[in-house]
């Protein structure tokens, strides 16, 4: 079945369905990241300190990661594309109720409401994606659907922010509520459906797929090598203004630059884990991990810092295909969902880390400018996990999920389980 499904894949190409995938990534990626844009504008409506309103983006991310596994255990015997259609549905009802909050904390349970289709969208995407694909394509269509992430960083942020300042707020939120319209309607039609029922999983046995100690590590690299890129850029607007030089009018262009080099990493991140999923890990970390350093030096002339942003996009994204790949690979196949699930989690708990590690890093010393050598610290921390992982590897191959070919059957069991066409 995997193999008569996965022919066609590979003589024209990534199937469409990737890209029904893709859509509803790019609303979900839109919805977690513009209210950054729009702070001010909460703030003021709702009669909020700046600090309460930026806990609507800690909210989120708490959201995602406490919901992520508890949503996907819920929904283990649910069909996959019916799981994927609701976890839509539930993502634009929570948009709509954002569109209309009254209150400050009515906008807060909705952006927690809608962050639970966060994780669980991502992890049951990711597993759907690997399906539809032959295995040498696997980590590509993980980086295909998380596409819909990086262009939501690059086109719908700034639209969204655009929208926000000309028409309101309230508005931006209308429109995510469109595009969760749309992505609905676009995986209910594209995405094949299921040919076979998941086999019911005790959540015994789904719980201990993930307790492996493989699985683990690769939680902990993707906390802490995202923990590394967020304590940067959660704080790049007073980087680039006061250490480069830059006007705040210069940050959104250059922001830009971000957003196209996180497709390119995205696009390479795939490839090589395809090719060689450990090196292909190892490397792209410590990739992360030079750049953040060298950042730290490069800030000081503008042309340089322009460039080292462009480069964080680059090297920040190729990490997530390893990352999310190696989760899928070293869990047995009855964990695979909440595996997956949960590594989304992990970006999004490295993502409130990173954001409070950079703050306290600023507020208690050494200052603004040390902020980019601590962020390398703590990727280099995460490389330190991945080699460990790889060490783990070699001596008892056999004995582990991830070996050669455990990861093979463990991919064709997900592709059946899913049955993607």
């Amino acid at each position: 079945m995997h193999a008569s499904s996965s022919a066609p894949a590979a003589r024209k190409g990534l199937p469409v369905a990737l890209y029904a995938l893709t859509v509803g990534a790019f609303g979900i990626g839109t919805t977690e990241f513009v209210i950054m844009g729009l702070l001010l504008q909460v703030a003021a409506d709702l009669q909020v300190g700046l600090a309460a309103a930026g806990l609507l983006i800690s909210g989120y991310a708490l959201g995602v990661f406490v919901g992520a596994p508890v949503l996907t255990i819920a929904t283990g015997r649910m069909p996959r594309k019916a799981v994927l259609v609701a976890l839509m549905i539930i993502f634009t009802l929570g948009n709509i109720v954002c569109a209309i909050a009254p209150n400050y904390t009515v906008l807060m349970i909705a952006r927690v409401i809608t962050s639970l289709a966060h994780g669980t969208f991502f992890g049951v995407g990711a597993v759907v994606a690997t399906g539809l694909v032959p295995a040498d394509k696997k980590a590509s269509a993980i980086s295909i659907m998380f596409t819909g992430l990086t262009v939501a960083t690059l086109l719908g942020v700034p639209a969204g922010a655009w929208l926000g300042l000309h028409y309101g707020w309230r508005s931006t939120f209308w429109a995510v509520s469109v595009i969760g319209v749309i992505a609905t309607i676009v995986i209910a039609t594209l995405v094949p459906k299921d040919k076979s029922k998941p086999e019911p999983v005790a959540l015994r046995r789904e719980v201990k797929a993930v307790v492996h100690p493989q699985v683990l590590l690769g939680l902990a690299m993707t906390v802490l090598g995202f923990a590394g890129v967020f304590t940067v850029y959660t704080f790049i607007q007073p980087i680039l203004t006061r250490i480069s030089g830059f006007t705040e009018a210069a940050v959104s262009p250059i922001l830009l630059v971000f957003g196209i080099g996180m497709i390119l990493g995205n696009i390479v991140g795939g490839r090589l884990a395809d090719k060689r999923l450990t090196p292909a890990l190892i490397g792209t970390l410590i990739a992360l991990a030079v750049v953040l350093g060298v950042m730290t030096f490069a800030l000081h002339n503008p042309i340089a810092a322009i460039a080292f942003v462009g480069l964080l996009g680059v090297a920040a994204f190729a990490t997530v295909p390893p990352l999310q790949l190696w989760v899928l690979q070293k869990t047995d196949p009855a964990g695979q969902n909440l595996a997956s699930s949960l590594n989304i989690g992990a970006f999004n708990l490295g993502n409130a880390l990173g954001a409070w590690l950079g703050g306290a890093v600023i507020e208690h010393g050494p200052g603004l400018g040390a902020v980019t050598w601590v962020a390398a610290l703590v990727t280099l921390s995460g490389l330190v996990l991945a080699v460990w992982a790889a060490r783990l590897d070699r001596p008892g191959r056999l004995a582990t999920h991830g070996d050669a070919v455990a990861s093979d059957a463990d991919d064709a069991a997900a592709a059946t389980a899913c049955a993607a066409g």
